[in-house]
C-alpha cells in the first residue's frame, strides 16, 4: 500500500507537469530537490536545487504544445515511489536536428520519487 500523503503528492506533481503548470510542480518539491533524466541508460540531464529545476521546467514546457503522463502503476520500495508512466506528447515548434511541430512522442518509462519535509525532494526519470 503506498502512503496517501506520497501518493497526492506525486498526483499533484503529475498533474501540475500535464498543465504545463511549473508553479504548480515547484510547489510540492523542497528546496534543494534534485531531478535526473535517464534517456538509454545514460544521465542526459541534472538539476540541484528549485531554481535550476525551474529553468530546466520552463524549456521543457516550451517544448510541448501538449505534453501528458499517465500513472500505469505505482510501487513503494522503503524511501522511495516508482511510478511506472506512459507519456504522450505533442512538440510545439521544430527543433533544429530533430523531430518537426506536431510531431507526437509517446514512450513508457519510470519516475523514482524520494521524499523530505512532506515534500518530493528527488525525482529521477527514466526512458
Amino acid at each position: 500500500m503506498i502512503d496517501a500523503a506520497r501518493q497526492a503528492l506525486i498526483e499533484q506533481y503529475i498533474e501540475a507537469y500535464n498543465r504545463l503548470d511549473i508553479e504548480g510542480m515547484l510547489a510540492v518539491l523542497t528546496d534543494d530537490v534534485r531531478f535526473e533524466h535517464h534517456a538509454g541508460g545514460d544521465l542526459s540531464v541534472a538539476t540541484d536545487g528549485k531554481a535550476e529545476f525551474e529553468k530546466l521546467a520552463r524549456v521543457g514546457a516550451a517544448l510541448f504544445a501538449s505534453r501528458r503522463q499517465t500513472i500505469e502503476e505505482l510501487h513503494e520500495e522503503g524511501d522511495e515511489v516508482m511510478a511506472i508512466v506512459a507519456f504522450h506528447g505533442e512538440i510545439a515548434e521544430d527543433i533544429p536536428d530533430g523531430p518537426g511541430a506536431g510531431t507526437v512522442i509517446e514512450m513508457d518509462g519510470t519516475s523514482t520519487f524520494r521524499f523530505a519535509e512532506n515534500r518530493i525532494s528527488q525525482v529521477v526519470d527514466r526512458a
